[in-house]
């Protein structure tokens, strides 16, 4: 080959070069594009969940129509009628107004108005007799009005709120009587068929023992697991059969995990469905062979001069294991432990398999009461025809996507801090 053509090579491989590099750079830039444009849409349509828009309604809390005094009992607040006044309250916002008209005052709240206002009273027993200002949460309508969700200039019969409804709520408005400030029942109500009062709290707490549950089994069998294959076990077929299986088990759509829940948890074993306790089995299967991988790969970095060593001062093989090797294999299997888990809370599949997927309208208090978790509940609310549903629906993505963040940056932290480098 001639000195010419050596040059003429040479200059392609480098055109080859920087072209690969571009193409490089332009694949993680789209990515990073991509990316930007999805948490962008998902927060623009979620962050109006997280607030939500009050009426502040003066309501005069009368003894004669609650049947209440001054010494009356907490019990007997809580069997009391708040309704009557709630309405003579609304009531005030248009006098004289045919009864049709009286429905359409009613609805511009929520249907838990009247449990506001006696929650209201719980704790200010002092304004009996006496006119309060009490706020109420708006009907979802009227709310994704307020935020701009909804277009009000569109024709009254294409509308779920009248032209009566929105005339009263401008003039409320202008009075300075509707208010907007940060919506904590989001976080600690449960689910409800209302939008405006739909909350997380079931699938909060249903997400957390069910990871727990999946922790407390993964974690204990899929460590002891590695560490037996890895340094116990005889090198034969039949382990080369379990250790191929292991890897092949970490590629098994989720589903058929929750096809196997189904079948052994549900129908053979009969344990409660819709609960935290069948949905961490499940999750905990799917998860054994993510943490048995990283695990052995983890015991297999650390250099075997280490072993050697202990064996050399008189330490048993389970001694050198045990003391030796395991903990400082323990970043890297943590580390893998957390990613594991983090991608068991974003599951749907074999959670919607066993039954997970009904409607909770309480905040479950142990793993065997029936739940939800945040994955499911963004399924359901995302087939909700109502429009305040659409937000909720971006806000669990969002609250999900806080809580992966978190174990994952979690899991970058354990293994810089604790992993050791070998030369």
């Amino acid at each position: 080959m001639s000195k010419v053509e050596k040059i003429k090579l040479l200059k392609k491989r480098y055109k080859a070069e920087r072209r690969f590099k571009f193409y490089g750079i332009l694949s993680v830039c789209l990515a990073i594009l991509f990316l930007f444009i999805l948490i962008i849409n998902i927060f623009s349509k979620g962050s109006g969940a997280f607030f939500k828009t009050e009426i502040l309604l003066n309501i005069k809390f009368d003894e004669k129509k609650l049947g209440l005094n001054i010494n009356s009992s907490d019990k007997e607040i809580q069997e009391a009628n708040f309704e009557e006044i709630l309405k003579d309250a609304l009531l005030v916002l248009a006098p004289k107004v045919p009864e049709l008209k009286q429905a359409e005052l009613i609805d511009m709240v929520s249907i838990d108005a009247a449990l506001e206002v006696k929650k209201f009273y719980f704790y200010n027993k002092g304004v009996l007799n006496k006119i309060a200002e009490v706020p109420l949460t708006l009907s979802d309508d009227l709310d994704q009005v307020y935020k701009g969700n909804f277009p009000r200039d569109i024709p009254e019969e294409r509308r779920r709120f009248s032209d009566f409804q929105l005339k009263i709520f401008d003039d409320q408005i202008s009075k300075n009587k509707i208010v907007y400030k940060f919506n904590w029942s989001f976080l600690t109500n449960a689910d409800s068929r209302e939008p405006e009062l739909a909350g997380v709290a079931s699938s909060l707490a249903g997400s957390f023992f069910t990871i727990l549950v999946c922790l407390i089994l993964s974690f204990p069998i899929g460590i002891l697991a590695a560490i037996y294959l890895e340094e116990f076990a005889p090198k034969n077929k039949i382990t080369e059969i379990i250790e191929v299986n292991v890897n092949n088990l970490a590629a098994v759509p989720s589903i058929v995990f929750g096809l196997l829940g189904l079948g052994v948890f549900l129908n053979y074993f009969y344990l409660p469905r819709s609960t935290p306790l069948v949905g961490g089995m499940v999750l905990a299967l799917m998860t054994l062979p993510r943490i048995i991988i990283p695990c052995r790969a983890a015991l297999k970095a650390v250099p075997p001069s280490i072993r050697e060593g202990a064996l050399a001062l008189g330490a048993s093989k389970v001694q050198t294991v045990m003391h030796n090797v395991v903990p400082l294999a323990m970043p890297g299997t943590l580390s893998g432990t957390i990613i594991g888990l983090s991608q068991a809370l974003g599951e749907t599949a074999p959670l919607l398999l066993i039954g997970m997927i009904a409607f909770i309208n309480v905040v479950p208090a142990t793993p065997i009461d029936p739940s939800a978790v945040l994955p499911v509940q963004v399924y359901l609310w995302s087939e909700s025809a109502e429009r305040g549903f659409v937000e909720k629906t971006s806000a669990t993505i969002i609250i999900l996507i806080f809580f992966l963040i978190i174990m994952n940056s979690f899991a970058i932290y354990l293994r810089n801090k604790f992993e050791r480098k070998w030369s």
